[in-house]
């Protein structure tokens, strides 16, 4: 037959026949009225009734349409306009059956006479029910896999799993979340005990009109028995649950049969969310519309849903509790209950951050009624940063005791810093948090109304004056601690006048309140309460996220009363021990000190001023200072230590420290610019000991 020979109209009818009968595609011939003039059946189930009840029918008359108003819009545009249209997709359901929905890819093309006059449409319809399924669960995973699990919250991230699944997967979902994982306690193992409480963690529904909920958002119970919840958490298996009003297990859960009837719900999934064996919670899928079913393919869906979600809870969990031990190690080494001292009035603010950090402050008495205080922070985050933490506030603490100047002690805390440093490195290779930090280390002293301050990459503080000027201490920095090069740590020295308030912080508070600005405004008014002006300073934080603790110590200074302190010219003869002894002890009767005590005094007094005349150079001066503890102070010009002796036999001297040591509670070594005090301090009786100011 050549190429230009027309088929006769025998054949073209027989091509026809073919296709209505064979062709895999769905076919309609729709008159202008949308009356069906044929019709193969692709779906014989979306029938049930003969050919013959079918044709001459309007199509809205025999199925259901998801949108019947725009596809008759449609094909009354293809009839008028003769543009054919690819690939509309239509839902299609039996008319008054309450049979699945299938999804249709339609096509329509005008039919005309020979006069080219309308007289129909074609229209071809592909079954893409299970390929948009397919893409729909496809979709409904993906959205899951970028949304859930974006927070380390337990709620948050089953609030993100409900807003994932509806409507694609489920029209109402619950999500129930066993009480202990919240608080990021270990889960229980499987199978889940009756007595087990979960808590109602998120609920979330299709539609725009608020649901019954059997119970509500963080209500706390356990699953009543027997359901298919509680099996599903008893074997880890899922259900696939058709609901009808005489559901015989229904009657174990009022609240939820009440809930279910007053929904709608015909179907249900439930899902454990399990880890390794464990049992995090139960996922609950319910489908409200008479348009889709649950099948296999669903259940299959929900299990991988559940099991990225509940990876995601676990983690959540393990965060939660990590953080709550760092927490609790934080609170157990930061001194919530500073000391009371007799020269320094404290009060501090502490905001953690929202893993917890590695910030601390801490204030502890030095010799000679001094006080130092100390605000520092280590990188990182987590249980690591606060042990780190308690491992440089007890190096600091160590180097406290040797009476070392602050810049001294910093440049000693940073050999601390890089020795943990390599330790951190051989137990953890590659460590991507290395062991820096920042260090601020002051010491007030009361009898010279001074305050000493050295910083390790630390913002200097703020001072506020008794007549309400402020000033931020333009203060040398030395470098962070951790650092192997760096200029050296300097201190500096400033006067600090009785009443004074000094605010020491960390880095975070400047970030989130505009600080030392803000600090400069609140301390204006020095005279306030400490903790007031604490208040005052967290009520204008910014609600920032932080990713590092706000810490804020606030210190007053005062003077030594004059008349607990009491202080004396050693000349340099032997005459001089004597003297010394006598005038002690006139003064330990003024205070009214027990003899005991006096007697113990009058022996350190001795032989602490025997060494200086023996040994030191004048000027020389003894110090009695009576506070929390008697203390004994020797001041000369001679800057090298005396050390402590085990003295032989045989020798006439050299005990004299030894003396002192067994004496004295503790005791020790000053060195100053002008020479060294050796101090010894001994234990008061409640009754004797000087109370702090309230």
């Amino acid at each position: 037959m050549a190429h230009n020979e027309a088929v006769s109209p025998g054949k073209g009818a027989a091509v026809l026949e073919a296709l209505f009968h064979q062709s895999p595609t769905g076919l309609l011939i729709l008159d202008t009225h949308l009356r069906i003039l044929r019709i193969n059946r692709i779906r014989p189930d979306l029938h049930g009734v003969s050919q013959n009840r079918i044709v001459g029918r309007h199509v809205s008359d025999v199925y259901d349409l998801s949108t019947p108003g725009e596809v008759e819009a449609m094909l009354h545009g293809v009839l008028e306009s003769g543009e054919p249209v690819r690939g509309r997709l239509v839902g299609v359901r039996r008319k008054g059956s309450p049979g699945p929905s299938y999804l249709f890819s339609v096509s329509a093309t005008r039919l005309e006479d020979a006069q080219g006059r309308p007289w129909g449409v074609l229209t071809e319809m592909i079954d893409v029910t299970e390929c948009e399924r397919v893409s729909l669960r496809m979709r409904v995973l993906g959205s899951v896999r970028e949304h859930v699990g974006r927070t380390l919250d337990v709620v948050v991230t089953c609030e993100e799993l409900a807003q994932a699944v509806v409507p694609d997967l489920a029209d109402i979902v619950v999500v129930e979340v066993v009480d202990a994982v919240i608080r990021g306690e270990e889960p229980p193992l499987s199978p889940l005990g009756p007595e087990v409480p979960l808590r109602r963690a998120a609920y979330g529904h299709s539609g725009g009109e608020e649901q019954t909920q059997a119970h509500p958002v963080g209500d706390v119970r356990a699953l009543p028995f027997p359901t298919p919840y509680a099996q599903t958490l008893t074997d880890l298996k899922p259900r696939l649950v058709t609901l009808t009003p005489d559901t015989p297990w229904l009657a174990a859960d009022p609240p939820r049969a009440e809930a279910i009837r007053a929904s709608g719900a015909r179907l249900l999934i439930t899902v454990p969310l399990t880890v390794r064996g464990t049992v995090l919670g139960l996922l609950s899928l319910y489908r409200t519309s008479q348009a889709d079913d649950y099948d296999e393919g669903d259940v299959t869906l929900a299990l991988e849903v559940a099991a990225h979600t509940a990876l995601c809870i676990d983690n959540a969990r393990r965060y939660t509790r990590e953080h709550t031990i760092a927490l609790t190690v934080q609170r157990h080494l930061l001194r919530l209950q500073p000391a009371p001292r007799s020269t320094v009035e404290t009060a501090y603010l502490h905001v953690p951050s929202a893993a917890g950090g590695g910030g601390g402050f801490d204030t502890f008495a030095l010799s000679g009624a001094r006080t130092a205080l100390v605000v520092g922070e280590v990188a990182g985050e987590g249980i690591h940063a606060a042990i780190t933490m308690g491992q440089m506030r007890t190096a600091v603490h160590s180097l406290s005791a040797l009476d070392l100047e602050p810049d001294e002690l910093l440049a000693r805390l940073n050999d601390t810093a890089l020795s943990l440093a390599d330790e951190r490195s051989t137990l953890a290779p590659g460590d991507p948090v290395p062991l820096t930090g920042s260090c601020l280390y002051a010491v007030h002293d009361p009898f010279a109304q001074t305050c000493t301050v050295a910083l390790a990459g630390h913002p200097p503080p703020v001072i506020a004056r008794p007549d309400g000027t402020t000033e931020v201490l333009d203060l040398p920095s030395g470098p962070p601690l951790g650092s192997v090069a760096g200029p050296p740590f300097a201190a500096t020295t400033v006067p600090v006048a009785d009443g004074s308030v000094l605010a020491f912080y960390t880095e975070a508070l400047p970030r989130i309140s505009s600080a030392p600005d803000t600090l400069r405004r609140v301390l204006s008014h020095p005279g306030r309460p400490l903790q007031d002006l604490c208040d005052d300073v967290l009520y204008r934080l910014r609600n920032d996220g932080r990713h590092s603790d706000v810490i804020l110590l606030l210190a007053r200074t005062r003077a030594f009363p004059a008349d607990h302190v009491a202080t004396w010219h050693v000349g340099h003869h032997p005459k001089a021990v004597a003297t010394a002894r006598s005038q002690a002890l006139h003064q330990l009767r003024r205070w009214r000190v027990d003899e005991e005590t006096a007697y113990t005094t009058e022996m350190i007094v001795s032989e602490l001023v025997t060494n200086a005349v023996r040994y030191g150079t004048p000027p020389a001066r003894l110090r009695l200072i009576k506070d929390r503890t008697l203390t004994c102070e020797v001041h000369d010009s001679d800057s090298l230590a005396p050390r402590l002796r085990h003295a032989k036999t045989a020798d006439e001297g050299g005990r004299g420290l030894f003396i002192v040591a067994q004496l004295a509670q503790n005791w020790g070594v000053r060195h100053t610019a002008d020479g060294k005090t050796v101090w010894a301090e001994q234990t008061l009786p409640p009754s004797d000991r000087r109370r702090p100011w309230p």
